[in-house]
């Protein structure tokens, strides 16, 4: 739907929303905006690109620290195209969603390889692994100054209540009406670095999923949904995905000098490409896969949950002396010793398990 009236896939916005939006932004992100993050005030799109991707599904807060990490350890796309996968992970480890850190090694390879740095454009950008429009517009307007809209979904909130905009968000017609808006709202090309920021930022701190705080947002009076009241029925967004549950199990072969039998996970599915102690979907699937005089020693451990944002695993896990001479048996993998698992990629919870 149009603001507040009808479908329209091709409208303008009205003239005081067009010419208002961006000046009011870029004047409150002077005095109300966000500073003091490690990435912010950068040029360079290695650390915005980063960031970026660091940040999809994951709070600032737990960001920061790995994000700094990452730096030390990789300073500049070339560091972190020449280092191992293993380690790319092993810095991951704990942040979730893998297939980012997968990508983002592909990615730094790719750039290495085909450009010898980040292209300039959203549009090459776009061409690499694990960037999307989003963010090849946040480095695209960022160190680049192009006139590209970001739309996470921060943004997309933004602009459904400043609309009062009802088209379903999990749907692809309204992501490209609305990201047809985000375009028509873009300041002059020097000013695209702050109000991109700036627009992350509001999102962020003020136009809040619950309880936005509209007594400060620059918007007032501006935005539709704030004159009517009824901020708290955007963004419409009806694909919501269920949580699930999933028991496990976990095979913690450990010889006598502490070393411990891992395999790597398929990059498909949970903790996809790292390190981890043997899977099994049942206690009988472990046993079996367990020598029978190695089953004498068996120890079944605690078990716990592990809360992932859509799935709670319920992990247990099951230690077994491994005095035998022949790995058989085992699923496909290699003995680790514990000195080694600091640098691998591990899942959280095996990490903390081996006490890695």
């Amino acid at each position: 739907m149009s603001p507040g009236g009808k479908a329209d896939p091709d409208l303008v916005l009205p003239v005081k929303i067009r010419r208002g939006f961006a000046p009011r932004l870029l004047a409150w992100k002077e005095v109300h905006g966000r500073s003091n993050l490690p990435w912010q005030n950068s040029r360079d799109p290695y650390r915005v690109w980063l960031s970026e991707i660091m940040l999809q599904q994951t709070q600032v807060l737990t960001v920061i620290d790995y994000y700094q990490r990452f730096l030390a350890r990789f300073p500049t796309v070339q560091d972190l195209a020449a280092a191992p996968l293993d380690k790319v992970l092993g810095l991951w480890s704990g942040l979730g969603y893998y297939s980012r850190a997968r990508n983002l090694h592909r990615c730094a390879q790719q750039v290495v390889s085909q450009f010898g740095s980040f292209p300039g454009s959203a549009e090459q950008l776009q061409q690499l692994p694990g960037i999307g429009p989003s963010t090849a517009a946040a480095i695209a307007s960022f160190c680049f100054d192009e006139r590209a809209a970001i739309l996470d979904g921060n943004v997309r909130r933004v602009l459904a209540r400043l609309l009062a905009y009802d088209g379903d968000l999990a749907a692809t017609p309204a992501q490209k009406q609305v990201q047809r808006w985000a375009e028509q709202l873009l300041p002059p090309a020097a000013q695209m670095s702050l109000y991109s920021q700036a627009i992350m930022d509001l999102g962020a701190t003020v136009c809040l999923p619950r309880q936005p705080r509209c007594t400060d947002c620059p918007m007032r009076g501006l935005c539709v949904a704030q004159r009517q009241g009824q901020t708290e029925l955007y963004p419409v967004k009806s694909r919501k995905l269920k949580r699930s549950s999933q028991r496990l199990w976990l095979l913690w072969a450990e010889r006598a000098d502490g070393s411990v039998w891992l395999e790597r996970r398929p990059e498909q599915g949970i903790w996809g490409g790292l390190q981890c102690l043997p899977v099994f979907e049942s206690l009988d699937q472990l046993s079996a896969a367990v020598p029978g005089r190695a089953r004498e020693s068996v120890q079944e451990l605690p078990g716990f949950l592990h809360v992932l944002t859509h799935r709670d695993l319920h992990l247990h896990p099951v230690r077994v002396p491994w005095d035998l001479r022949s790995s058989r048996g085992l699923p496909s993998g290699q003995w680790w010793a514990h000195k080694e698992l600091a640098g691998l990629g591990l899942p959280a919870p095996v990490r903390k398990l081996l006490g890695a």
